[in-house]
């Protein structure tokens, strides 16, 4: 079992930038792929970011590419996401996942455990 919390969200202008963590319990957070994903109003949820088991792979969508940094920490049993020059589109709550294998997917199916997800909104 994997327990997830998000924090660091909060109210931001555009261009600004926050920095969103989530702290996982368990001994299985090193082992695991992890993402980051966003859920708009009416909108269903959608990929951000992925990072490998040990950090070196990263998967980012073409929306953030350029503005967001995912980054893990497993001996904090950490992740990380990194939001530069943030917009009013990337509005939503955003939920960090732990996937089922040691690489992270695109895929919502392929994550087993999410956090209850943190409010991010950006004011134009």
């Amino acid at each position: 079992q994997v327990q997830l919390v998000e924090s660091g969200g909060g109210l931001v202008q555009a261009g600004g930038s926050l920095r969103l963590s989530c702290a996982a319990s368990g001994r299985t957070f090193s082992s695991v792929g992890m993402g980051w994903f966003r859920q708009a109003p009416g909108k269903e949820r959608e990929f951000v970011a992925g990072i490998s088991y040990s950090g070196g792979i990263t998967y980012y969508t073409d929306a953030v590419k350029g503005r967001f940094t995912i980054s893990r920490d497993n001996a904090k049993n950490t992740l990380y996401l990194q939001m530069n020059s943030l917009k009013p589109e990337d509005t939503a709550v955003y939920y960090c996942a732990a996937s089922r294998t040691a690489y992270a997917s695109i895929y919502l199916h392929e994550y087993r455990y999410w956090g209850q997800g943190t409010q991010v909104t950006v004011s134009s």
